[in-house]
C-alpha cells in the first residue's frame, strides 16, 4: 500500500514537471532545466559602457548561450538555439547544422522575416581549409559544396518559445529571441569577432 502511494506521488510530480515545461524533449534528448523556461532571458553584468567599446562574442552550443565580452570581461548573455540537425559542426551545404570556428560580423541588416540580422563571414578561410581536409579524408563526397548565408538573427515574434525550450529549428543560423535581438543588434558593430564552439 505504501509503495503504491509513493509510486503515485512520483508519477504525479513527473506529469507536473512535463506540463510546466520543467522537463522538455528535443530531438529525443530529455533536458532537465536548471530553471523554469520563463527565466531564460538575457542577462547583463553592468550598465552599457559609455564611449567606444570593443565587444567580442562567444557562442557555446553546449549551454545554448551567446556571451558578450569586452575589455573588462563578461558583459551580457543571450539564450539562443541552433540548426535543427543537432549540435555538431556544419559539414556541407544543406545539412542544417551551425558551423563552428572563428567568424566576423560582416553586415548588419533588417530582414522582413528575421528582423534584426548580423551576417557572419561563413565560409571563411578557416572553414574552407577544414572543408577541403574533410573531403581529402573521405569524410565528405567530392561533389558537395560548403554552403553560406550563416547569421545571428531573431526568431519570429510568436516563436520565442523555441529558445525557452532549447528547441533547435534553424537551417544553421543562431537564433535569438525576437524581443531581445534588437538590444544585441544595437551595440554590436560590423567587424565584431565571433567564436562558435561546443
Amino acid at each position: 500500500m505504501k509503495f503504491t502511494y509513493l509510486f503515485f506521488c512520483f508519477i504525479s510530480i513527473v506529469v507536473l514537471f512535463i506540463s510546466t515545461g520543467f522537463i522538455s524533449s528535443n530531438k529525443k534528448v530529455i533536458l532537465i532545466k536548471k530553471r523554469f523556461a520563463s527565466f531564460r532571458e538575457k542577462e547583463y553584468s553592468r550598465a552599457v559602457p559609455k564611449g567606444n567599446n570593443t565587444f567580442y562574442i562567444v557562442i557555446d552550443k553546449s549551454d545554448y548561450q551567446l556571451k558578450i565580452y569586452d575589455s573588462i570581461g563578461w558583459y551580457a548573455s543571450f539564450p539562443v538555439v541552433f540548426g535543427i540537425s543537432g549540435l555538431g559542426d556544419k559539414m556541407q551545404s544543406g545539412d542544417k547544422k551551425t558551423p563552428e570556428g572563428h567568424f566576423t560580423v560582416t553586415q548588419k541588416k533588417v530582414h522582413s522575416k528575421w528582423s534584426y540580422v548580423l551576417m557572419l563571414d561563413y565560409p571563411n578561410e578557416e572553414n574552407l581549409q577544414l572543408f577541403e581536409e574533410r573531403k581529402t579524408k573521405g569524410l565528405l563526397p567530392k561533389n558537395v559544396s560548403i554552403g553560406n548565408g550563416i547569421a545571428i538573427h531573431a526568431t519570429r515574434p510568436e516563436e520565442e518559445w523555441t529558445v525557452d525550450n532549447f528547441y533547435n529549428w534553424t537551417d544553421g543560423c543562431v537564433a535569438v529571441k525576437y524581443s531581445e535581438m534588437k538590444d544585441l543588434y544595437n551595440f554590436i558593430k560590423e567587424g565584431t569577432q565571433v567564436k562558435i564552439q561546443q
